[in-house]
């Protein structure tokens, strides 16, 4: 249900002056402040190392459960603006990528 109105949560959230933290990248380029989440990167590789031994014969139910173990930080400074939040040094430093 959010997925599909990503950018009309992003926008009424700044409407709203409130902080927003997402865990999908989509949020953050729609408008919405921060990203922090498990990169979906790194778990569609590991995906398709499942599914590869699936394929060989082995059984799901067999197969180890994995925590995701990169996250990504994606900071919107347009939106950190908008809402007359400062993002110190240190802060921007942390992030994978910021939005100017």
């Amino acid at each position: 249900m959010f997925n599909i109105n990503v950018k009309e949560l992003a926008i009424l959230s700044v409407k709203s002056h409130l902080a927003a933290v997402y865990g999908n990248r989509q949020f953050v380029d729609a408008g919405g402040l921060i990203v922090y989440g498990p990169d979906n990167y790194e778990i569609s590789k590991h995906t398709r190392v499942y599914v590869d031994k699936i394929l060989k014969g082995a059984k799901p139910a067999d197969l180890p459960v994995e925590q995701p173990t990169k996250f990504t930080f994606v900071l919107n400074l347009k939106t950190a603006k908008a809402l007359d939040i400062k993002i110190s040094d240190n802060v921007l430093s942390l992030a994978d990528e910021v939005i100017e």
